[in-house]
């Protein structure tokens, strides 16, 4: 397979959404932080995090919050340098409430894949425990599969 890197095609597009979905499943912000410029600008919910620091300490914050977070990502649509996606993905609090945070992104990529911006729209919704269904990392045979809208 080519390189994803820009002008995507459908295929490395699919590569670079399970790549980003493979490694914020490990929810490690130093890895995180390598798929994006130096100069990475992102607005995530009401908050902007501008270069590779900010979104080291973004991450480590999500996820000291976001207990057992577990992350799926699709495909929406790509272009030239840009991808839009569409994800859903579950944790729960420090009192044990599950949460389900549904989301779209737009991500913007350098001439080296390095994605340079990044907007998300994220809103949550609260579930019971029983009705999780995102349990860790994707199977490899899952790779690709879509998820429910609800």
């Amino acid at each position: 397979m080519k390189s994803s890197v820009p002008p995507f095609t459908e295929e490395t597009a699919r590569a670079k959404v399970q790549a980003a979905e493979d490694a914020w499943n490990t929810r490690d912000p130093e890895r995180v932080a390598l798929a994006y410029t130096p100069d990475s600008v992102w607005r995530n919910r009401d908050e902007f995090v501008s270069g590779h620091a900010e979104i080291r300490r973004f991450l480590a914050r999500k996820w000291a919050k976001e207990l057992d977070y577990a992350l799926r990502k699709e495909l929406w649509a790509f272009a030239s340098d840009r991808i839009a996606v569409r994800f859903q993905y579950e944790w729960h609090d420090s009192d044990g409430q599950w949460w389900r945070s549904y989301g779209n992104e737009l991500w913007e990529f350098d001439e080296n894949g390095l994605m340079r911006r990044r907007e998300a729209s994220i809103n949550d919704v609260r579930i019971d425990e029983r009705d999780r269904r995102i349990f860790g990392p994707r199977p490899a045979d899952q790779h690709g599969v879509s998820f429910p809208l609800r």
